[in-house]
């Protein structure tokens, strides 16, 4: 009457060992090297969640997919005989619907200055220039053959260095490979003071590193920043009409914080309301990882192919600005073309960084976010166009 009447041990196979190695590692990283804890600590947390077997918060079919959603009236019925879980709900209502990530994109959107990129307009075409990654990793993994048109784009997306559209894509075209997906792309934002650095030094000279820019001279009207995310959602909207939820909530975010009239919407959208969104969002993608699903061929080659858009994304804005250069009577620092790769604000800061080390006179966190900022908004103008080609 008091013993154990079922244990998992016996359902418990190496590869969900592997995996609760995979989620102590990640919770690890978040936790003691503060690499994005915010979404790798619930993402490590979900990971444990689906591969401690019989546990039944994420219920999957024969096939590796999560298993599909009763009616309504049959909701609490299906969860009670275990024909689904709690996560499987979050699943379906949040990540599969797309409703989590363009609500995450309103609260980024409310939390979002544009005052670089406005000052800079320059900066929209570094920003643009740095999706090479995508369009490149996108030809090779369709290519190899090994991912389908539709998946090569979501392993494509992830050289933009932009969780929500990534995930947004994704749900869209490709889910079953939403967690190795989202995994590789917020695993590798937050490896960019590592991934970075060695590309930048490669493709500059020191004194290039060194060159000083004077603090940002004209001021941005406030009527600007009004008339910015309007203008960019109709120009969005007319041109890739696919990027409209992604952009819209983006820019609607924004338009709250920057209208003087709206600071608590505004502060409510950038507050507890995203953190809400961003753990759930988290600890659903980790519950797409089971052993069976996760651990084959076709996640590795995700994580290599995010090595390599990452690079070429970071080669594509930092040499769009030193192409600049030839034509500007007052040259800018290259490195900032580099924070073009949207993963605000991490980018930006190493450029920041590697500015001083090359010259202690530089402070080039705000030029650099101009191209960071204008990064979000071509990531997810790509997404549209993904989404037009392929839907």
């Amino acid at each position: 009457m008091f013993g154990l009447y079922e244990t998992a041990f016996g359902a418990l196979t190496w590869g969900n060992i592997l995996m609760l190695l995979i989620g102590g590692a990640l919770i690890y990283l978040g936790i003691a090297k503060k690499m994005e804890p915010v979404l790798l600590v619930p993402i490590g947390f979900g990971i444990f969640m689906v591969n401690l077997p019989l546990g039944g918060l994420m219920v999957y079919t024969a096939q590796g997919v999560p298993a599909a959603m009763p009616t309504l009236e049959n909701l609490i019925e299906a969860i009670g005989d275990g024909q689904i879980g709690l996560l499987n709900v979050l699943y379906t209502y949040g990540i599969e619907s797309e409703l989590i990530p363009l609500l995450i994109f309103l609260g980024l959107g409310a939390m979002t200055d544009f005052t670089p990129t406005v000052a800079r307009p320059l900066s929209f075409v570094f920003g643009a220039i740095a999706q090479l990654g995508v369009f490149v990793v996108f030809l090779i993994a369709y290519l190899t053959g090994i991912f389908t048109v539709n998946e090569a784009a979501c392993v494509g997306i992830i050289g933009g260095s932009d969780g929500p559209p990534t995930v947004y894509l994704t749900a869209a075209l490709a889910p079953h490979l939403l967690g190795p997906i989202t995994l590789a792309a917020y695993s590798y934002m937050a490896l960019v003071p590592i991934i970075q650095p060695p590309i930048i030094k490669l493709l500059t000279t020191k004194q290039e590193r060194a060159i000083f820019m004077k603090p940002q001279e004209r001021k941005v009207a406030k009527l600007e920043l009004i008339l910015f995310p309007i203008i960019v959602f109709i120009v969005a909207a007319l041109l890739v009409p696919k990027s409209v939820p992604l952009i819209g909530m983006f820019m609607f975010g924004n338009l709250l914080s920057v209208s003087g009239v709206t600071d608590r919407l505004a502060q409510s959208a950038g507050g507890v309301f995203i953190d809400v969104l961003t753990f759930l969002l988290g600890i659903t993608v980790g519950a797409l990882m089971p052993a069976t699903v996760f651990l084959t061929p076709q996640t590795l080659a995700i994580v290599g192919l995010a090595v390599v858009a990452f690079a070429f994304s970071t080669a594509g804005g930092l040499l769009s600005a030193k192409f600049a250069n030839l034509f500007l009577k007052e040259k800018i620092n290259p490195m900032i073309g580099a924070a073009g790769v949207s993963a605000v604000p991490m980018s930006a800061r190493v450029v920041q960084k590697m500015g001083q080390e090359a010259n202690p006179r530089n402070f080039l966190l705000m030029h650099a976010m101009g191209p960071n900022m204008a990064g979000a908004i071509a990531t997810s103008v790509v997404a549209g166009i993904f989404l037009g080609m392929l839907m």
